[in-house]
């Protein structure tokens, strides 16, 4: 009997329940696993858990019950949210955050429009991007107060049928507010949904004290083990002056990058025991007290007046209204997250926030959460690791043994940058009448999706056999790939090789020898059919897709951006060049977190590779940056390296498949030469199709997009004026206009 009961039991096992499969996804992504991470503790397969998630295969025992094990422990430590409500909330009572929907009234106290502050491939995704906040509008004056903020327009979108989002309570504010003075002298607060708070606090300390206590302001953490996002509060002029803070810098204090800390406001700081960090109170300042247990308390604050945010990736934000800087301000925040600085700052911050280096853990005996022995899985961890020599740049302490003044070469130095790549167009060339430019979306995001990179120390091999699937870098000698005969995909093909770019080097160059190369630089020469014999690599066995959900995370904030400004995924590759025509004057402050968006991208990958920044440095010491798990010059260079082949594969198979070569190519800008203005002149669509492997317009990252149309009579003019037959024209394609040469700007 007992066997028959047995075998009772193993039949309710093999059918133990699971949630649907996009909650399996929630439940992972919650806790900050991988697909990776979860197939390695059942023994499957990646795809097989893919499958399971996409609900396209169901797990069989004995996966399935450990599965459902996982998934329930999952769901016992993040709940699911509770349903979305189209009921309009009471008058008086807090409502859920809308995605879509009118401008939302005035929350907490009446207001009247307040003073203006002043100035200051990866793979190719296809996803649609999701419905996204409509402009927020100064608030209107309401007829009187009320004790309890008040948001409008709810109804209004849940009769249109727009979904309603559930905001975390601790959060219903959202992640920051503009603080500014109205005309009523009032200091006021505005949030990212149109609202406005009355803010009580009479100095710089009472105001972190609300922010931290009152405000409702701040984000939810973005992974399982991380920490919720701090506040941030934005000064305007008229909150500078209010709260006794120069409404500009000094020389001095810009240079310095802070206000002395003899300054009063410094000091009320001090005596009210909030803290600043080493960088000072400047205009990213972050004011905090030693965390007691699991209560942080920290504000980040952000004074655009003091050139806060650089108008080279945010335009004019500085100048806006309070309320139009906080919607933009917030839509960033939302779709990427709250900004820690400057976007380069703030992508790096996006990495550690996605992979926190540690994670909390039960402790038996007291029934407390400590932090875990070792890193978090799948993160950089804690603590700094060394490059490989070949990866340090010059200068590092690593290299203090070299002799002064010694210059590297590539057999010494890695040396994986972007392409700056041009030729002299031929005679058949010059016959045509345009030169257009492409550009790729996204194109360093595109190059970290799905990328393997090293997440501990290097270790050294001598003559490894190479291995595509493990990151490093290879001291190997490509100077034998012949371009002229190359594989495409799985067929041999005859090109003019003089008419191309190497892909092995930025310059285009041909290598004259052995150098050293990121692992996709050197798996790319393996697929264009020939064979490569490392000498020697540092590789790193300790490894992982660090930066998928990062890349994620920025392409459905791009997405989600464009398709505001009216570029959808979906669009033809016509209807896509006709929507991207003015995009940016539909919406110009959505045109503004667009551009932020591309800087978070390649500042946020920079950083990785950060050099001194004064500090009174000399070569061979060690510089701030160093102290950080984040200074990982080996994944920079592995994402430019497979940004750097991606578009080299693309050129490739357009060559093949057209005989059209490029005339120059600039970092992820290709032109070519054309009869016509424009991309569908020279791209090889069929049937609405476009080539395989090949360039494809549309908005997702790793497509392309129109970038300028000059005339050819322009490029050879410009050529001949600057004595350059080789002037990389894909610099000047956009708008025509040519600056100094020499620098390149």
């Amino acid at each position: 009997m007992s066997e028959l009961f047995d075998a009772v039991d193993a039949l309710l096992v093999s059918r133990a329940a699971l949630p649907p499969p996009q909650e399996r996804k929630r439940l992972r992504r919650a806790h900050g696993l991988t697909v990776d991470e979860v197939a390695a503790a059942l023994r499957v397969r990646r795809a097989t858990v893919s499958g399971w998630e996409a609900g396209k295969t169901e797990p069989r025992p004995p996966e399935r019950d450990a599965y459902a094990r996982l998934l329930e422990g999952l769901a016992k430590l993040y709940p699911a949210p509770p349903e979305d409500t189209t009921a309009a909330p009471d008058e008086g009572t807090a409502a859920p955050r809308t995605c879509d929907g009118p401008a939302q009234e005035a929350r907490a106290l009446p207001t009247g429009p307040g003073p203006q502050s002043t100035p200051p491939t990866g793979a190719e995704d296809t996803r649609t991007a999701p419905a996204v906040p409509a402009p927020a509008a100064r608030p209107a004056r309401a007829a009187g107060r009320t004790s309890a903020p008040r948001r409008s327009g709810v109804r209004e979108a849940a009769a249109a049928g727009a979904p309603l989002q559930p905001a975390d309570p601790r959060f219903e504010h959202g992640p920051l507010a503009v603080v500014d003075v109205d005309a009523d002298g009032r200091t006021v607060a505005y949030c990212v949904d149109g609202l406005v708070l009355e803010v009580p606090a009479k100095s710089l300390p009472t105001l972190v004290e609300w922010a931290v206590r009152e405000a409702g302001l701040g984000q939810p953490k973005l992974s399982g083990p991380g920490k919720d996002g701090d506040p941030l509060v934005v000064l305007t002029t008229a909150a500078l002056q209010r709260y006794g803070l120069p409404t500009a810098l000094s020389e001095e204090e810009r240079l310095a990058g802070r206000i002395p800390e003899s300054h009063k406001v410094v000091r009320q700081l001090a005596r009210a025991e909030w803290r600043l960090t080493k960088r000072g109170f400047g205009p990213w300042a972050r004011i905090y007290r030693p965390a007691q247990g699991s209560d942080r308390q920290c504000v980040q604050l952000c004074v655009p007046a003091w050139q806060a945010l650089d108008p080279r990736h945010w335009g004019d934000a500085a100048t806006l209204a309070p309320a139009e800087l906080a919607r933009l301000l917030g839509v960033y925040a939302t779709r990427v997250m709250t900004p820690r600085g400057s976007t380069a700052v703030t992508g790096l911050e996006l990495m550690t926030a996605l992979h926190p280096p540690t994670y909390a853990v039960r402790d038996v005996a007291t029934g407390t959460f400590r932090q875990a022995d070792g890193k978090n899985p799948g993160s950089l961890g804690s603590d700094p690791v060394d490059p490989a020599p070949c990866e340090a740049p010059d200068g590092h302490p690593l290299l203090a043994g070299l002799p002064r003044f010694h210059v590297r070469g590539p057999d010494e130095k890695l040396f994986e940058e972007a392409y700056d790549w041009a030729r002299p167009m031929t005679d058949a060339e010059c016959t045509r009448r345009h030169l257009v430019g492409i550009d790729v979306n996204l194109a360093f995001a595109a190059g970290a999706n799905g990328l393997v990179v090293g997440l501990g120390a290097p270790t050294h091999v001598e003559q490894p056999v190479f291995d595509p699937k493990l990151p490093g870098s290879w001291l190997v000698d490509l100077s034998h790939v012949d371009l002229c005969r190359v594989k495409a995909g799985k067929e041999w093909v005859a090109l003019d090789g003089s008419l191309l770019p190497s892909p092995f080097t930025p310059r285009g160059d041909r290598p004259g020898g052995p150098a050293w190369y990121a692992t996709p630089t050197v798996a790319y020469a393996v697929e264009l059919g020939y064979e490569v014999q490392p000498i020697e690599a540092y590789v790193r066995y300790d490894n992982g897709r660090y930066l998928d959900g990062w890349y994620n995370r920025l392409r459905d904030a791009y997405l989600a951006t464009m398709a505001d400004l009216g570029v959808r995924a979906d669009l033809s590759p016509e209807d896509f060049l006709a929507a991207m025509d003015g995009y940016r004057s539909r919406d110009p402050q959505l045109a503004v977190v667009v551009s932020a968006i591309k800087a978070t991208v390649k500042g946020g990958l920079g950083k990785l590779r950060e050099r001194p920044r004064g500090e009174g440095w000399r070569p061979g010491e060690p510089w701030r940056a160093l102290a950080r798990p984040t200074w990982r010059p080996d994944i920079r260079a592995a994402v430019i390296s497979r940004t750097r082949v991606n578009l080299h594969r693309k050129i490739v198979r357009h060559a093949a498949a057209t005989g059209q070569y490029p005339v120059a190519v600039l970092s992820d800008c290709v032109v070519y030469a054309a009869d016509g203005e424009s991309p569908l002149d020279f791209l090889p669509y069929r049937d609405g199709k476009p080539l395989p492997g090949g360039f494809k317009l549309g908005v997702n990252p790793g497509l392309v997009k129109w970038e300028g149309t000059q005339s050819v009579l322009w490029g050879e003019g410009v050529r001949e004026q600057f004595g350059a037959p080789d002037l990389n024209l894909a610099r000047y394609i956009k708008d025509g206009t040519v600056t100094d040469v020499d620098s390149g700007e």
